[in-house]
Formats: structure tokens, C-alpha cells, sequence
């Protein structure tokens, strides 16, 4: 079987890029671990995500934003507070209003189950994609001008281009002899939804405990998303709760602000850590996404950089077929490269420092936090600079990515 480019990981990140390159004209091949079935399930799980202004831009791009926008949630606002679990938040904050800025919403929350299934038809739709599920590569060869990967079942692809969007741990990142810089956190996110009485009003919370932030995002009808982080043991004891008990452990940290909540869908736990690879290229290899840099959920940024990647590389392809060059060459992937690097490591290092600086309780800390909180609250230049990067309006979009 040959193809123009070769994606293994059937996330988000790998169909997404699927539908820009066909788009564009390229033939595509995306080898996913998952049965189709698994990707389609029409059960809320709980799981969401925070998608910039950008990302919605970019899923429009690719006709997948029609699915999808009216199980939508805009986010008009986020509150950024500090505090302590039973205490309430802290008199300094910050507060970003979408109004500050005039093209519309910061983003929107949009669930999992929506999402996958809105790119399962669009991949369907497109003649220039083949879908392999419940496919797992064992192995990947660079010969001249061509790649190719063999499949467990023993199917063989060949193509120009190979693109790794298979994770934190990506095999295709490891075949290619890419090795990674990183550490972990101690910490552990507990991602679940609750519905709740009042309405949220399209209010992100962020409220910054010693152990790690909490996230309060929106989601439509009356529920909230939540990205609870935690350290690894207390993580632990929670996973292992039975809902109400695991509500009882919740609400001291949630707040009674949206009357009484309950839990809808399931509850997942994600060890936390930064790990980047130390390159995002190899020969005829180009790395998306997790593969290429995890980040802490501090900003609520991991899956929106990941687009970039594939707004970007996207773009980088189309213009060095355009000029005559070979697409998957080492010049047009480095490139995709010097785009997208320091950007990420920068991403990278502020989620880190972030995350440092609030996940403790030492008191010159929280005193310097909620002073400078206060500060860029007050400063209407610096707040609407944060609301821009909440955004993804800032640095240099893709073209995907302007509207």
C-alpha cells in the first residue's frame, strides 16, 4: 500500500492533520491502535477539552467545527484565583473577559465523545484518507526517499512522509532514534464532569491549591468539566473512592458557587510530567502533538499546541510541494521545526515554572503570587496580552489558524 504520508496515532492530533493534508491534496494513511468502535462510543465519559479560539479556527478549516458547535460550550471568562480547599478563594485574582478582545470567544469546551466522532465521519467522507484501526506498527524503515512500517497483522505501507502522533510514549519517536528530556511532577490529574444547580454563566475557573490547580471549565446543559491535579498518593486515595465519596472529597475544593453537583460520566487519572523530544524531526520522521511535547494542563494548552503542530506542518508541506520540492525533505521538515520549537519548549518551560510557583504553600510565595495577580489584573494591557495567549491568537499562526 502507497500512500504521500503515513500517520500513526488515531487521537485528535493524527486526524486532524489527516483532514488538513487531504485537504490539501496529499493521500493519507492513519494507522490507529483503536477499533473504530472504541473511537465512535456516543456515551459521555467525562472526558472534554478547553479548544483556543485558534483551534476553533483551524477545525473549521478542515470542515469538522459544523459537528461539533452545537455540543459547543463558548468560554466567555476565566478566573484565575488562589487559595486553600475549605477556605474559599483569595481576594487577588485574576479576571479575563472575552470583550476585551473583539474576535469573539477566548474558546470552547467540547466533549471527547463529540469530537472523535465528528472526525471519524470526516475521515469517512474523504477519498484521499485511509483509516486502518485496530492497527499497531512494529516496525519503520527509511529507504532513499520512501518510509515504510509494518503492521502487526503484517500489512505492509509505504509512503514519503512519516508523522508520529502516538503520545507521550510514541514508538514511531523511538524507531526513529528521537530520545526525549523530562520529569515528572509527583502530581496526578483526576478528570472527571459533575452537573450542577446554578447555571456557570461560560466561567473557566483556575483555583491554585498547595497540592495543585483545580480547573472548573464549562461544558453546555449545566455541568463543568474538571482537571483536578493532585499529588500522586492523594490522587491515589481518590481514584480508589466511590463517587459519593469521591463528591464528598470535591466539593471543600469546588465551592458551593454552583449550588449542589453531581457526578456524570467516569473519572480518569493522568500522572503528570514535562517531557519534550529533544528533536521534532528525523529523517522523512516528523513528530506531533504529545509525541513531540507533553506539558502540564496548568493553561489548559496541551492539545492546542498540538494543532499548531498540525496547522503548521500542514502549511509546510502544501508550500514545498507548491515550489517543486520534495515535501518530506530534510528542508522542509526542519522548517516545521525551527516553527514550532521554541514555541513549544517555551510553552513547555512556563507550564513548569507556573506550576512550580503555585503548587506549594509556602507563605512569600502565595504573598508574591497574589501580588502579581493583582497586578495583571489591574493593568488592561497585560490582561488583554494573557486573554490573546488564552486565545491562541498570539506568536506565528498558521494559516488554519487566522480565520
Amino acid at each position: 500500500m502507497t500512500t504521500d504520508i503515513i500517520i500513526v496515532g488515531g487521537g485528535l492530533n493524527g486526524p486532524a492533520l489527516a483532514l488538513a493534508a487531504a485537504k490539501a491534496g496529499f493521500t493519507v494513511t492513519i494507522i490507529d491502535a483503536l477499533p473504530v468502535d472504541t473511537r465512535a462510543a456516543p456515551n459521555f465519559d467525562g472526558r472534554s477539552y478547553a479548544l483556543a479560539l485558534a483551534s476553533q479556527r483551524l477545525l473549521r478549516g478542515i470542515d469538522v467545527w459544523d459537528q461539533v458547535a452545537d455540543h459547543a460550550q463558548p468560554m466567555l471568562e476565566i478566573k484565575v484565583t488562589d487559595g486553600r480547599a475549605g477556605e474559599g478563594p483569595s481576594p487577588w485574582m485574576m479576571h479575563f473577559d472575552h470583550a476585551e478582545i473583539e474576535e469573539g470567544p477566548m474558546g470552547y469546551m467540547v466533549e471527547d465523545r463529540h469530537l472523535r466522532r465528528a472526525f471519524l465521519d470526516a475521515m469517512q467522507a474523504s477519498p484521499l484518507i485511509t483509516h486502518l484501526a485496530g492497527e499497531t506498527v512494529v516496525a519503520q524503515a527509511v529507504e532513499g526517499a520512501q518510509v515504510t512500517v509494518t503492521l502487526g497483522s503484517g500489512k505492509v505501507v509505504t509512503g514519503r512522509l512519516l508523522v508520529g502522533s502516538d503520545g507521550r510514549a510514541s514508538g514511531t519517536a523511538t524507531r526513529a532514534g528521537i530520545k526525549r528530556t523530562g520529569w515528572g511532577y509527583g502530581q496526578t490529574a483526576v478528570v472527571c464532569a459533575v452537573a450542577h444547580e446554578k447555571p456557570h454563566g461560560g466561567i473557566a475557573h483556575q483555583f491554585f491549591m498547595p497540592n495543585g490547580p483545580l480547573a472548573i471549565l464549562p461544558l453546555t446543559d449545566s455541568r463543568s468539566s474538571i482537571v483536578w491535579s493532585e499529588s500522586d498518593a492523594r490522587a491515589a486515595t481518590l481514584d480508589a473512592m466511590d463517587d459519593e465519596a469521591f463528591l464528598e472529597a470535591l466539593r471543600p475544593a469546588f465551592g458551593s458557587f454552583l449550588g449542589q453537583i453531581s457526578l456524570t460520566g467516569a473519572r480518569f487519572t493522568y500522572p503528570l510530567g514535562l517531557t519534550l523530544a529533544n528533536s521534532f524531526i528525523a529523517d522523512r520522521v516528523a513528530l506531533v502533538g504529545d509525541a513531540a511535547h507533553g506539558v502540564h494542563p496548568i493553561a489548559g494548552q496541551g492539545l492546542n499546541a498540538g494543532l499548531r503542530d498540525v496547522a503548521a506542518l500542514a502549511e509546510v508541506l502544501t508550500e514545498a510541494r507548491s515550489r517543486g520540492e520534495d515535501f518530506a525533505g530534510p528542508q522542509p521538515l526542519a522548517r516545521y521545526q525551527q516553527w514550532r520549537r521554541f514555541d513549544t519548549t517555551t510553552l513547555a518551560l512556563a507550564t513548569d515554572t507556573f506550576n512550580r510557583l503555585f503548587s506549594n504553600d509556602n507563605p512569600l510565595l502565595r504573598a508574591a503570587r497574589d501580588i502579581g495577580m493583582g497586578l495583571v489584573n489591574a493593568a488592561p494591557g497585560l490582561r488583554r496580552g494573557f486573554i490573546r495567549e488564552a486565545a491562541g491568537l498570539t506568536g506565528d499562526l498558521p494559516k488554519l489558524m487566522r480565520g
